[in-house]
């Protein structure tokens, strides 16, 4: 039940950053060819609400292969060594928090700029 909460929030709180990027309307304007100032600066702003939203989605990816690793090596550490899984699982996660951190600020900084 509490994997279940915890999912729930994380994905709220994907939602609620993830939202503001895809929000910039681009009018009829834009779509028939007539374009003013306001809405040459909505097609502007939505290429580059395209582009944020790429750059989020590989620093997920990024992060997703650096945890995947982490965890493939853990797990092979511990076969070869099943004494040391304490040790061994400690440091995969911090490792993966650390990893985890700097994909967030990633994103982050793609959201905000």
């Amino acid at each position: 039940m509490a994997r279940l909460l915890f999912a729930m929030i994380f994905m709220a709180g994907g939602f609620m950053f993830c939202s503001p990027t895809w929000a910039q309307d681009l009018g009829l304007g834009g779509l028939l060819g007539q374009m003013d100032s306001e809405t040459a600066k909505a097609v502007a702003t939505s290429g580059a609400s395209l582009y944020k939203a790429i750059g989020a989605g590989i620093a997920v990816v990024g992060a997703g292969l650096g945890i995947g690793k982490i965890g493939a090596s853990a797990c092979e550490s511990i076969a070869r060594q099943p004494e040391m899984a304490g040790n061994i699982q400690t440091a995969g996660i911090i490792f993966a928090a650390l990893i985890e951190g700097a994909a967030f600020a990633g994103i982050l900084l793609c959201l905000v700029f």
